[in-house]
């Protein structure tokens, strides 16, 4: 077949029209390749700040979840957990000052304060990429290490009463000890041994007793503003002898008793018995015979029994009263400042002093969740037994934050 010059023209235009459109497809397929490549690398920088990058997806997510941990981290953080403990400011001369008066930016060591400290002061284990447990807990450790008074060892505690005992309220172990088989004197902390028996004869609380002449200290010279000829009733006399550790009253009780005073004193030696409190002898009912004697580990069973009696447990933690006497009103405080603390959830509190005794302090307390007894005798200066019971008290919260129960020392 012959081929004109014009249809050769023809078909070579057609094949070469057919050729060009595929390297075309491939240069344009090649083209769009870079383009989505440079469109993807540059869409982080364009979404960059909305957090909604799908090539980034997982570094956002984390980021978000880091600022979400730090958020809640400072909400929660309301309780600083180093720093020095705040005074408590001083009772009011006569009253102790209410609990809604106490300054409450003291440090308080807890579980949950713990927590806030590794949530709030240091990254989650989700923002971290996986803390370790005990990566947190070294923190944590050098954060409360930072504050002397905060973090003892429990080995180390250091009571500076002669003889101490702290016990759970159910017995058991001690959880620390110090001379607390040593027999000395109590001074008031006989005043619970008072309230108990004085309770268990079943009296008539508003029936009114008498001040008299037989209930004035002449043995040490002790004051009272409870004058001689003041008629009080019953359960004003108890309130004070517990609270204000008024010797006239714990006396008056004494007398009032069925049989009179040997009688009374003799029931205290027979409660004392029923007790199993072996080492302890009373011959007055107020402590100021140096003869009334006991051990810490007595005293502990004292306090354990006296707390099962409700008036106890309200009269000796009442912070003050107003009373009349003698158509005057008083003002009386109790002698422990520990009652108006709102770190301290106490349940019973009785203080003593008299030169042979030292400052003596015992104590039915809640402590790091625990009921416990804390007994303190023998102890010099004004503020001792008061420094030992924070010394204890913190000493047993700094355990209860690193999860172990104190040691027994």
């Amino acid at each position: 077949m012959r081929m004109t010059l014009r249809a050769a023209l023809l078909l070579g235009a057609m094949v070469g029209t057919a050729t060009l459109p595929m390297e075309e497809v491939h240069a344009l397929e090649k083209g769009k390749g870079k383009t989505e490549s440079q469109k993807s690398k540059a869409l982080p920088v364009i979404q960059k700040g909305k957090g909604e990058t799908v090539a980034q997806k997982g570094k956002v997510e984390s980021v978000a979840r880091t600022n979400s941990s730090r958020s809640s981290g400072n909400r929660g953080k309301v309780e600083p957990i180093a720093g020095k403990d705040k005074a408590l400011p001083p009772t009011r001369h006569g009253m102790a000052a209410p609990l809604a008066h106490k300054d409450k930016s003291g440090v308080r060591v807890t579980a949950e304060s713990a927590r806030v400290a590794r949530i709030g002061k240091y990254a989650s284990p989700e923002a971290s990429g996986g803390l370790t447990h005990s990566f947190q807990k070294k923190n944590l450790t050098r954060v409360l290490a930072g504050h002397v008074d905060l973090w003892q060892d429990p080995g180390r505690l250091a009571v500076q009463s002669g003889s101490a005992l702290v016990i759970a309220q159910d017995g058991g172990e001690p959880l620390y000890e110090k001379n607390a088989n040593a027999i000395v004197p109590v001074a008031s902390i006989t005043k619970l041994m008072t309230a108990m028996v004085v309770l268990d004869s079943m009296p008539n609380l508003q029936s009114p007793i008498t001040i008299s002449d037989e209930d004035v200290d002449y043995l040490r010279g002790s004051r009272s503003r409870l004058g001689v000829g003041s008629v009080i009733t019953r359960e004003t006399a108890l309130l004070l002898a517990l609270m204000s550790s008024e010797n006239r009253a714990a006396n008056a009780l004494g007398r009032h008793y069925p049989g009179g005073l040997s009688a009374f004193v003799a029931a205290m030696n027979r409660k004392a018995a029923s007790l199993g409190m072996s080492s302890s002898h009373f011959e007055d009912p107020t402590g100021l015979n140096s003869n009334n004697v006991s051990t810490a580990h007595d005293l502990a069973r004292m306090v354990a029994a006296a707390h099962h009696y409700p008036l106890i447990r309200e009269f000796s933690t009442t912070p003050g009263v107003r009373t009349e006497v003698k158509g005057r009103e008083l003002d009386f405080h109790n002698t422990n400042q520990l009652v108006s603390s709102p770190t301290w959830e106490i349940g019973l509190s009785k203080t003593g002093y008299i030169q042979e005794a030292g400052k003596c302090l015992v104590m039915q307390a809640r402590v790091a969740d625990k009921p416990v007894v804390i007994v303190l005798l023998d102890s010099a200066g004004k503020q001792t037994r008061i420094g030992d019971a924070n010394r204890i008290k913190r000493w047993m919260e700094s355990a209860s934050v690193t999860g172990k129960l104190p040691t027994r020392v």
